[in-house]
């Protein structure tokens, strides 16, 4: 197979965070991008996520760092309450320089993803859509849609997720790269005015013997408060497009677990947003395979637990795409040297923070009175470095600097 490619066309699959920021990179360097996503429009809402470390300076790099910050959900820190509701331990969000669980700038997964997809005006969008076959050939790639007409174009980035199209069809068993970490999440909107009220601009997190976790946090707008509930339990048996059968196997398990638990249930049976997946990691060898390339959750998702997904998109959408400029049409050194550049940023990011799962989710009343203590000592030594340290990992890579051509800049 040829190492070189003159032709600018380059699929994307996936349109949440790392594929628009990548088509937005392409696209100054030159390219000409088409994102494919399988949802048949912009997904809205989502949970907070952060903008913190390199993954600031990309977004700062992009010019659109004003409008995130105009779009940032106002969040005092984070506290675990008990059942009652009473506060048994807080994080203020000053506790680490802006950089703690709950960092300085907190947006919207949803208004990330708009704002992403608006800065790249022009890119072709294929809503509805995705990828069912890939056929890799000398001077291309032939892709087959599940909707769209077949078509060719020079190379494929998967950019679509912890359970990506494009892994599962160029990646020789893609079962193996998958590590569940043995719980699973779900996320959603509720509109209670009251509550949100409550909140006073805190995150408050609700721990419940059995490996129960239930969160509350304030949205953007008034009287929208982004719930989650997240267990820990052995692997399940389900259909990840039966929403309707996720939301009673969580109306189940957390029937009566105390707090603010039964409102946020229902409000999570009218939630237009509701999600639901597993924690787990994706682990490969390499982030490409001849003329198809991983990015994001895709190709090195870290889990929700360390905070570091949307950091490693956005840096990772940045290098990929300056790398195949600076390779001047050698695909194959570009993809080398992203996956140089991004493994050892990765591999300290899916680094999980202490006690991982067990931390997340402890399964009985005694560790959850054990992790409200250590949650109270997180300000102090010991604690202290050994949080900063892991809060610290989304600076730990030296971006580069790409020349963009003057008449994309």
């Amino acid at each position: 197979m040829d190492n070189r490619t003159t032709d600018t066309d380059i699929l994307v699959s996936g349109a949440g965070i790392a594929g628009p920021a990548l088509a937005y990179w392409l696209r100054r360097h030159g390219f000409t991008p088409t994102v494919v996503e399988r949802a048949p429009a912009p997904r809205p809402g989502g949970q907070a996520v952060d903008l913190r470390g390199a993954g600031r300076t990309v977004i700062e790099r992009m010019g659109l760092m004003e409008r995130a910050r105009a779009l940032c959900v106002e969040q005092r820190g984070m506290a675990l309450v008990d059942r009652r509701g009473r506060t048994t331990a807080r994080i203020p969000v000053e506790l680490f320089e802006g950089e703690g669980i709950v960092s300085e700038i907190e947006i919207l997964r949803g208004d990330l993803a708009d704002l992403l997809r608006e800065a790249t005006d022009g890119v072709e969008y294929l809503w509805d859509d995705t990828v069912t076959a890939l056929d890799q050939h000398a001077d291309g790639v032939t892709v087959t849609f599940e909707n769209a007409p077949a078509r060719r174009f020079a190379l494929v980035v998967g950019a679509d997720g912890l359970h990506s199209a494009v892994r599962r069809l160029a990646f020789p068993g893609d079962g193996a790269h998958h590590r569940p970490l043995g719980g699973y999440h779900a996320w959603f909107t509720v509109h209670d005015p009251a509550l949100a009220l409550a909140l006073d601009g805190w995150f408050l997190m609700y721990n419940a013997p059995g490996g129960l976790v239930a969160g509350a946090r304030p949205g953007r707008l008034p009287g929208e408060v982004k719930a989650s509930l997240g267990l820990r339990c052995a692997p399940l048996a389900y259909d990840r497009r039966d929403t309707a059968a996720q939301r009673r196997l969580l109306a189940e398990r957390f029937a009566g677990a105390g707090w603010e638990v039964d409102r946020l249930l229902a409000g999570m049976h009218t939630a237009g947003d509701f999600a639901f997946d597993s924690f787990g990691q994706i682990r490969l060898d390499h982030y490409s395979r001849g003329r198809v390339a991983l990015l994001g959750d895709a190709g090195y998702s870290p889990s929700p637990l360390t905070g570091l997904g949307t950091s490693l998109a956005l840096v990772g959408a940045y290098l990929l795409a300056g790398e195949l400029a600076a390779a001047a049409g050698d695909f194959r050194r570009a993809f080398a040297r992203y996956e140089e550049l991004m493994r050892p940023y990765v591999t300290r990011a899916q680094e999980l923070p202490p006690g991982g799962l067990n931390g997340y989710a402890p399964d009985s009343a005694l560790m959850i009175r054990l992790r409200a203590a250590s949650m109270r000592w997180m300000g102090r030594w010991p604690l202290r470095p050994v949080l900063a340290a892991q809060f610290a990992k989304a600076g730990d890579i030296a971006l580069p600097d790409y020349p963009v051509p003057a008449r994309s800049a």
